[in-house]
């Protein structure tokens, strides 16, 4: 059966979200197409529509009454995820929200309750977990070969210009956006949890220092992980000239390196898994652009795995690999960082 798509938000990311629903058949993941768009901005969104095939509805209430839209993906600025999903599910579509999943933990919790209220499927965009580098590193956490975790870092330094904050009056807004770390950084805050498990305390510090902007461009925390393994937190948006994110998981008997999906380096004590050590870095990823100068420059193929994975959930009754919660639980150490920076103190987290 052939599911629809519906894209709310003509913006940067939507061009992505199409090209990804595209390569769902031509790849043969799934069978979908995208059926409409929507935006508040009239003449983007015809012209959105336009180049890739499809009508755009006059707003969202017309796009949402069409019966072939099975799948809405959110693309609105960040703090009106929510708002908008929380319409979709009342109209029984299944949701793909993109990252973060709101900034606020509120908002973040009527989207998930509404979703579960409505029996539809909620998934957050955390696209990087489905890069075969990751996939790779999450096999030898799950068998044991880094074992006993003990550092965890994650690195988003990239480059973006003041005139990248004034293309739309929301970017680099607490109320739409929030800065490098909310927006930018949150996809390997996403990781790093995904890979230590539960964040259980927070110190950090925010500054501004190349944008005018009211939020941070540069954010650095330590966190202090429910294993009791600990962990660091870089994102900025003021590195020059922009630099391939990084996450690198260190246990007692081995360390594994990622870039950009990539593993481009692997130790392990007594050669703990030979299988996996054999493996060279170019086979383990698959990244081929790099975003840290370009927001644009994102790799479809696991956008079109997430959404593969969620048509799958549907279909099968279960629940997304990325679901509502995983999104939330990133979205509250982004907050806690934020919080932690304000008052100067360590800020303990939820288990």
């Amino acid at each position: 059966m052939t599911r629809g798509f519906g894209i709310v938000g003509t913006g940067v990311i939507a061009a992505i979200h199409a090209d990804a629903i595209a390569m769902l058949p031509e790849t043969g993941l799934a069978d979908a197409r995208l059926v409409a768009v929507t935006d508040v901005a009239t003449g983007p969104a015809a012209a959105f529509a336009a180049a890739h095939g499809c009508p755009a509805e006059p707003d969202l209430a017309a796009l949402l009454a069409r019966r072939d839209v099975d799948v809405v993906c959110v693309c609105v600025p960040s703090g009106l995820h929510a708002q908008i999903a929380i319409q979709a599910a009342s109209a029984g579509k299944h949701l793909v929200v993109e990252k973060p999943i709101d900034v606020s933990l509120d908002a973040a919790d009527r989207l998930i309750d509404a979703a579960r209220a409505t029996g539809v499927a909620l998934t957050v965009i955390s696209q990087h977990r489905f890069d075969q580098g990751l996939v790779e590193l999450k096999r030898l956490l799950a068998d044991g070969t880094l074992g006993r975790l003990l550092l965890g870092e994650a690195s988003t330094k990239w480059y973006r210009t003041q005139a990248y904050y004034e293309s739309a009056p929301w970017r680099g807004t607490y109320a739409m956006d929030g800065g490098s770390l909310m927006n930018q950084g949150v996809h390997y805050v996403d990781l790093l949890r995904w890979c230590m498990g539960p964040a259980a305390e927070v110190t950090a510090v925010c500054v501004t220092q190349a944008h005018q902007i009211e939020v941070e461009d540069t954010a650095l925390a330590v966190v202090r992980f429910a294993s009791g393994a600990v962990g660091t937190i870089l994102s900025s948006t003021a590195a020059f000239p922009g630099f391939p994110q990084r996450l690198e998981i260190t246990g007692t008997d081995g360390t594994v390196t990622v870039e950009d999906g990539r593993i481009v380096g692997r130790a392990f004590a007594g050669n703990a898994d030979p299988a996996a050590s054999a493996v060279s870095a170019d086979v383990a990823g698959s990244a081929t652009v790099n975003p840290g100068g370009n927001p644009a420059a994102i790799d479809v193929a696991s956008h079109a795995a997430q959404l593969a994975d969620l048509l799958d959930a549907v279909d099968t009754g279960r629940e997304p690999a990325v679901t509502g919660e995983s999104g939330r639980a990133a979205l509250e150490i982004v907050l806690a960082v934020y919080e932690s920076s304000r008052t100067g103190r360590p800020v303990s987290l939820s288990r």
